[in-house]
């Protein structure tokens, strides 16, 4: 087993909860969503990106409007349903639940 792979599957596994912790700051959309995890040394593409926004909008945890920019054409901002933020309180639970459970483990 390498590094690489565990390290790539913990990512995948929190990058649904990062994004809906930026949303639930403000919505934002998919460049903006994109450079603030590369600020945050969480590195993700387009490509991985959008289908998770899709998936998320389709369990009605996301929804979007487009907004009109002065650099381009109209962008679409993504922001949590109320279902979304129930959601994300509920991840919030299971991370803090986790992140204690690692901690006493690597403690002992």
């Amino acid at each position: 087993m390498k590094v690489d792979n565990v390290k790539s599957q913990m990512r995948k596994g929190m990058l649904e909860y990062c994004i809906m912790l930026l949303l639930h700051k403000e919505p934002s959309y998919a460049s903006d969503i994109i450079q603030k995890l590369k600020e945050a040394q969480l590195i993700v593409v387009e490509g991985t990106l959008y289908p998770l926004l899709t998936r998320l909008k389709n369990d009605d945890l996301l929804s979007y409007e487009w907004v009109e920019s002065t650099q381009g054409p109209p962008r679409k901002y993504y922001k949590l349903t109320e279902q979304g933020e129930v959601f994300l309180g509920e991840l919030e639970i299971s991370w803090k639940e986790l992140n204690d459970t690692v901690n006493h483990i690597a403690n002992k």
